[in-house]
């Protein structure tokens, strides 16, 4: 029983780390400081933060705007 726990506990906090690198450092550039730092404690903030929109003049936001700006570009030529 001892070493099935140990691979659970091993899977889980890799699944925790995966989850900082990516769904966290998402939440934090669409602009929503709050869940990303509460998130920390309560994983499932991150996921919401990362699925609600951008913050107006946030970093993510400010890119997804100038991707827009390129494309209509394109389109316009």
């Amino acid at each position: 029983m001892y070493g099935t726990e140990t691979f659970l506990w091993f899977i889980l906090a890799m699944f925790y780390i995966s989850c900082l690198f990516t769904v966290c450092i998402l939440t934090f550039r669409k602009g929503h400081t709050l869940l990303g730092i509460v998130g920390i404690i309560f994983p499932i903030l991150w996921l919401v933060g990362a699925f609600i929109p951008a913050k107006k003049g946030s970093r993510y936001d400010v890119e997804q705007q100038m991707v827009y700006q390129q494309q209509v570009a394109e389109f316009t030529r």
